[in-house]
């Protein structure tokens, strides 16, 4: 019997229970959508931390103390401060801009209205540079207002709106922070959330006004607790690094065996959370593989029934000439023709249910398009794996015994 009268008859099969075999689809359709929307979650969750970490800037190096307790290097060992980054800057070549952090939390009150716990961060002049970040209106902190301690500020720009209101410049009010009177000298422009960083609610002053009016000295309040390093680019990271680690053990007194700090890229933050999600990626994959395999048990089971139902069928087949060859072959067909349907049907809701993931779902979702041909395949594998035991049980029936059966 030729292959496509073959095929012909096993679709006449599939198609004489139209709804039994659609239903017995649905194993391999939900297995198919469930590899294709979960590895579209994993890969979204991957771009967004990666995004997250290059918000921040471009080619940052992050230098932070092995313990945080007191700043570098803990307790009363020498640390970083303010006056060491002008060191940095200056004495490493490929450098494009050094900063530094020091935050507290502080209501400020500006005009008629008082903002309570609002995130004020003491930083330096490079900071714009570092971290990408565009001044709207006015100027960002300088290097002499860091010198003499300027009671300065710069909002950000949802503060700016909810003090002063949308469409006015603040630049040259006061606002009150803590105890302390500022001078508003810039507001920055809209950023948004990078991470779980608010940029748009926080206050700009500089870190040694942070040093001296807000934090107490004695509990290592005027170390600096991060430096960030912004490389000219990509190709000169390694040097900028090897050149870093060894200006930062020279001016804290360290050496290799107990250097005191800590360097970080963001390629390593990122390679450090991508190991996370790969494991997490994995485990979805699992599941949507268990999926796939409850599936073609389905189609096994439901073509087992098939061949006791139609006993009959395929002892008058035989009788007028089939082989067993095209019996089996028959009921291979009707098996790996349910997995394709079901996996065509699962590749266009995983496709369409990733879509509608990343628009209305809470966590991003990409579409890793070499999904779709690999769950396309490991659905006809499973019909092909789990049909071949129900054609080849086909195919043995005794014609003569086939043919006595009601």
């Amino acid at each position: 019997m030729s292959l496509s009268k073959t095929l012909k008859i096993a679709w006449e099969g599939l198609m004489l229970n139209k709804v039994r075999s659609f239903l017995t689809t649905l194993g391999v359709i939900i297995g198919v959508a469930a590899v294709i929307v979960m590895l579209a979650v994993s890969a979204g969750a991957e771009a967004d931390i990666a995004d997250q970490i290059n918000a921040l800037g471009a080619n940052l190096i992050m230098i932070s103390p092995a313990f945080t307790r007191g700043g570098f290097g803990g307790g009363n060992a020498a640390s970083l401060t303010y006056a060491d980054l002008p060191t940095i800057r200056d004495n490493i070549d490929g450098v494009s801009g050094v900063s530094a952090e020091q935050n507290t939390t502080q209501d400020v009150k500006g005009a008629d209205t008082t903002l309570t716990d609002i995130a004020i961060v003491g930083t330096t002049s490079g900071f714009v540079h570092v971290h990408e970040y565009e001044v709207a209106q006015g100027r960002f902190i300088t290097d002499q207002d860091n010198d003499r301690a300027n009671k300065i500020a710069v909002l950000g720009y949802d503060i700016a709106a909810e003090l002063f209101g949308t469409g006015v410049n603040p630049v040259g009010q006061s606002i009150t922070i803590g105890k302390v009177k500022c001078t508003i000298v810039g507001v920055m422009a809209e950023k948004g959330v990078v991470g779980t960083t608010d940029y748009d609610n926080r206050i700009y002053i500089p870190i040694t006004t942070v040093f001296k009016k807000f934090v107490n000295s004695r509990f290592g309040g005027t170390t600096l607790r991060i430096v960030y390093v912004s490389a000219e680019s990509k190709e000169v990271m390694d040097d900028v690094m090897e050149h870093l680690n060894t200006l930062v053990m020279q001016i804290l007194g360290t050496d290799a065996s107990a250097p005191g700090f800590t360097l970080t890229t963001q390629d390593s933050i990122i390679d450090m959370r991508a190991s996370t999600t790969e494991t997490f990626r994995n485990l979805l994959g699992w599941v949507a593989g268990i999926s796939l395999i409850v599936g073609g048990i389905g189609i096994m089971n439901i073509m087992l029934v098939s061949v006791t139902e139609r006993t009959r069928e395929i002892g008058l087949r035989q009788a007028l000439g089939a082989r067993p060859r095209d019996v089996q072959l028959q009921f291979l067909f009707e098996a790996v023709m349910l997995s394709l349907i079901g996996g065509l049907m699962g590749v266009l809701f995983g496709v369409g249910g990733a879509y509608l993931f990343n628009t209305f779902g809470s966590m991003r979702a990409e579409l890793v398009i070499s999904s779709i041909p690999l769950s396309f395949g490991a659905a006809a594998a499973v019909g092909i794996f789990f049909g071949y035991y129900p054609a080849t049980q086909a195919a043995k029936l005794d014609p003569i015994v086939a043919l006595r059966r009601e």
